[in-house]
């Protein structure tokens, strides 16, 4: 399990090391349109197989996640071992999302060892979200 912090609008990193790998997403802030679909398109690009929103305006990270998808596959028939599941967990805890991450988030073809915490937020919160994911 690795954590990220990106500040809205920031530059996203290189693909990950990851693949595939499971995202959940703390999204702390608003973000703009733009690079919403920028941080979708990287997410897909770079392995992700299960994407769980939690926070601010996490239904349409499901909806722009599930676009992404459907742009990589040039809007095509999308193969099993590419499709990405995408959940939203509007009304949830935190730890309720950190549990169903752990115990319930499997795709139905890929094996996935690995998860990554993408916290969209102006501070840093590493300790506490990585503690947390932990001990759910």
């Amino acid at each position: 399990m690795e954590y990220l912090q990106l500040e809205p609008n920031a530059e996203l990193p290189k693909r990950t090391k990851l693949q595939p790998f499971k995202a959940v997403l703390i999204l702390d802030e608003k973000v703009e349109p733009e690079w919403q679909e920028a941080v979708s398109d990287w997410l897909v690009a770079s392995g992700c197989l299960y994407m769980m929103a939690w926070g601010q305006n996490c239904s349409s990270w499901d909806d722009s996640v599930d676009l992404s998808n459907l742009k990589s596959c040039n809007f095509g028939d999308i193969p099993e071992d590419e499709f990405v599941t995408t959940t939203w967990h509007e009304n949830e805890p935190l730890k309720e999302v950190f549990w169903f991450a752990k115990n319930v988030a499997e795709h139905p073809t890929v094996e996935i060892e690995n998860t990554l915490l993408v916290h969209i937020s102006w501070s840093n919160r590493k300790k506490s979200l990585v503690d947390g994911y932990q001990r759910t």
